[in-house]
């Protein structure tokens, strides 16, 4: 029976949970521990291991081969300031060998080159080599001659096997010396979405391992139920809360809504299901469980979303973190995000379409994936709320990885529950933290009012907070219980857990507040709280966090700083890996590690900048220099040179999946723009951006009569590098706007859809073109 104390408002029913420890002893599997043995990591059956000490890996996936190569560092900077700690890539075959017997690993290609320039960042990499990868590439990464081989492919064919055997080892002879017990090759994928070909699986690694490709952790995708030979890889899920391969008007899908509540199921039957279902007939077969060899770990946790013509969706920041919140609270031992760094596809229609059997049609350039870093380099919303997430892994990791998740008593009746709270409890019994989120898209959440926690450890049960308190709508957080700070316990708090600094005195944590909730702290008997704080008794403290607050807790033993940030510069704060340590900065705009172990960033006006001193309590200016004067925003003119034809209400369609125009009706149908560039705006190698906010069905921008970037339509400012788009140079530049029909069957956003419905008739519009050079910055230490 739930435990009810009375108050004036109404009855109030604990949240409760008891810790519940792991089920099993601790396994060691033969994978990297007898077979594949490497210096920094192993697998156990309930974490994993860096170093010798338990940590959650944060892998994040970026194509090299769809991102210009003088592009990668910043990149890669720009993720591991995020808190990325492995990088993951797929090798697509078919942008490296289109033409057989002449693979090319020149330029952005130089798989060998990216793998070194990780390791001198200090990011990991997770290889995925397929040889079928799918990621929305055409024959899902094979070469065309490959997919016209008549042979059975993706199955242990001796025809097909020996093309993949001399692509494995031309793969292998690029990367010889790169992989290995010390290398920074950590993991390599095998195959993708592949359900019923353990025996192939095998074959494929035997055939990787021959080649010379070897790492302590080799992978497969585990979801739809897949049957993976589970002593040879480990199951990697995925998560994600849209898709475009369902239906243009299905409602939103039951396996896109189960991510946004804790559980301890980790397939799911929706991702791959428009491949499986259109290629072979087949659904998903019974959903499966992590093996028992090894702890939950994902590999596609989503990032963003891609955008297929008939359905398009924008997955925004707290859509993604509550995703990625729910399954660390779940248990994940390995966050893994598709995508963390959008990209462009190469030239040559290399993308997936109807035309290659696929049933979407995607974009031939785009794939900007609404990822946390957009395709031009831009964060979106979703990269300040993981980092946040990252930070506190980075933090508390070695601490959380051992502990089991355990899933509250009261859970929700279903999906379409909206009242129960969303939380868990992941504790070794002593301590622990609780994750809240209480956020989903398409059907809003209410505030959740009275809210108290009573969580049965081993040895006591802790109530908190003090009073019950209104979990807002959005809320995304991970209380602290029990938490040692050195010789100092902070019994719990009512903020985000952040990160933890050191000095050469004592620890300092940094907590996060949330929006709508005061944030409060309870100390041990014995134990002095110091600071702007307002005792409400039963040693429990309340902090009004208008500006960041410094507090210190003091025992005989020894003493802790307690740094609460307020949650508008939360959402501005980097935990950064630098040379000293762990630097905790304040800046709207990005900012890293630059190779020389200084600060780094780019800024759209004057850098703001600040770094909080563990030696003075508080946050100071960080001196910088400008590469150059800050550039202001300039808007673009335009002239319509053609307006728009009447567009039909369908260009065809393939399984039920409306198709997307061609090239020819682009050219007859569509309205054209041309855009005035200045000639002096790409001097230099500042990054500049192109902003085209817009509306309607397809767009295209034509350089000099060539076709450099395309976007289909769904509500979100389009925004391209204009030095990446050739825009440098460029004598005429064009924009191409296809209406969208108002009958047209097409799954869009609801802001864009509400915008749709505004129109009597066909939709077609160009609303603003902006420029904006970026200012890039180093810090001063002079």
């Amino acid at each position: 029976m739930s435990l009810e104390q009375r108050t004036e408002q109404s009855t109030i029913e604990l949240l409760r949970a008891t810790h519940r420890p792991h089920g099993q002893r601790l396994q060691y599997p033969a994978m990297s521990n007898t077979e594949d043995l490497h210096c920094k990591w192993r697998l156990t059956s309930q974490y994993i291991e860096r170093e010798g000490l338990p940590a959650v890996p944060i892998s994040g996936e970026i194509h090299y081969s769809r991102l210009p190569r003088s592009r990668w560092e910043e990149r890669l900077r720009l993720m591991k300031a995020g808190g990325i700690t492995v990088i993951a890539c797929y090798v697509f075959w078919i942008h490296h060998e289109p033409t057989e017997g002449k693979a090319r690993f020149d330029g952005n290609l130089d798989v060998a080159a990216f793998v070194r320039l990780c390791r001198t960042v200090g990011l990991e990499v997770v290889l995925r080599i397929g040889p079928w990868a799918h990621g929305e590439v055409r024959n899902g990464g094979f070469p065309d001659w490959v997919q016209s081989a008549d042979v059975a492919h993706r199955t242990n064919d001796p025809g097909y096997l020996a093309m993949v055997q001399r692509w494995f080892n031309r793969l292998g002879a690029e990367l010889r010396g790169l992989t290995g017990p010390d290398s920074n090759v950590i993991g390599i994928q095998i195959e993708n979405e592949l359900y019923d070909q353990p025996d192939h699986i095998l074959e494929l690694k035997g055939l990787a391992r021959a080649a010379g490709l070897s790492a302590p952790i080799w992978t497969a995708t585990a979801w739809g139920g897949a049957d993976i030979p589970e002593d040879d890889v480990l199951p990697v899920f995925g998560g994600y809360g849209d898709g475009f391969w369902v239906d243009a008007e299905t409602p939103w899908d039951p396996t896109f809504r189960q991510h946004y509540f804790f559980s301890h199921q980790w397939d799911d039957a929706g991702i791959g299901a428009d491949l499986r279902e259109h290629l072979s007939g087949s659904e998903a077969a019974p959903p499966r469980s992590p093996s028992a060899l090894y702890p939950p770990a994902t590999c596609e946790l989503t990032g963003g979303m891609a955008t297929a013509y008939q359905r398009r969706p924008w997955p925004k920041g707290k859509d993604v973190a509550a995703v990625a919140n729910n399954k660390i609270g779940s248990g994940s031992a390995w966050q893994g995000y598709y995508m963390f760094a959008g990209g462009t596809n190469p030239p040559g229609s290399l993308q997936e379409s109807q035309a290659t059997g696929y049933p979407n049609d995607l974009p031939v350039f785009d794939y900007d994936f609404h990822a946390p870093i957009g395709s031009s380099g831009r964060l979106a919303g979703s990269f300040a709320e993981l980092r946040k997430q990252h930070a506190f892994l980075a933090a508390f990791g070695q601490r959380l990885a051992p502990m089991p998740s355990t899933l509250p008593d009261q859970m929700p009746k279903g999906i379409e529950d909206t009242e129960t709270l969303r939380w868990s409890l992941r504790s070794d019994g002593d301590t622990g933290f609780v994750f809240i989120t209480w956020h989903q898209p398409h059907i809003p959440l209410p505030d959740h009012p009275h809210a108290q926690f009573h969580l049965a450890f081993a040895e006591e049960t802790v109530t908190f907070p003090r009073e019950p308190v209104t979990i807002p709508a959005g809320t995304i957080a991970r209380w602290p219980v029990n938490l040692d700070l050195g010789t100092v316990r902070l019994q719990w708090a009512t903020a985000s857990a952040l990160t933890l600094l050191e000095t050469d005195t004592h620890p300092v944590l940094v907590l996060a507040a949330e929006a709508g909730i005061e944030p409060q702290l309870c100390v041990p008997e014995g134990i002095t709280l110091n600071g702007p704080a307002r005792a409400l008794g039963g040693n429990v403290f309340a902090v009004n966090t208008t500006e960041p607050v410094t507090l210190t807790l003091e025992s005989p033993q020894g003493s802790a700083s307690v740094v609460i940030l307020p949650d508008s510069l939360a959402e501005m704060a980097w935990v950064l890996d630098a040379p000293d340590g762990l630097e905790l900065v304040l800046s709207a705009d990005p900012v890293w590690v630059a190779a020389d172990g200084r600060l780094a960033g780019r800024s759209k006006e004057s850098p703001w900048v600040q770094r909080y001193s563990t030696a003075s309590g508080r946050f100071e200016n960080v001196s910088t220099e400008l590469s150059g004067p800050p550039r202001r925003r300039q808007s673009l003119a335009a002239d319509r040179l053609r307006a728009a034809s009447t567009v039909p209400s369908s260009f065809g369609s393939l399984a039920g999946r409306a198709a997307a125009p061609t090239t020819e009706t682009m050219n007859s149908l569509a309205e054209v723009h041309k855009i005035h560039f200045p000639a002096t705006a790409l001097i230099g190698e500042e990054p500049t951006e192109v902003e085209i906010n817009w509306a309607g069905d397809v767009a295209r921008l034509i350089v000099d009569g060539h076709v450099v970037a395309d976007r289909f339509w769904d509500g979100s400012p389009w925004v391209l590098e204009a030095h990446d788009a050739g825009l440098r140079g460029a004598n005429d530049v064009r924009l191409q706007i296809l209406p969208l029909a108002k009958a047209a069957i097409v799954g869009l956003p609801q802001e864009a859809q509400r915008r749709r419905d505004t129109v009597a008739g066909d939709l077609a519009g160009l609303d603003s073109l902006e420029l904006f050079a970026w200012t890039t910055w180093n810090e001063d230490r002079s």
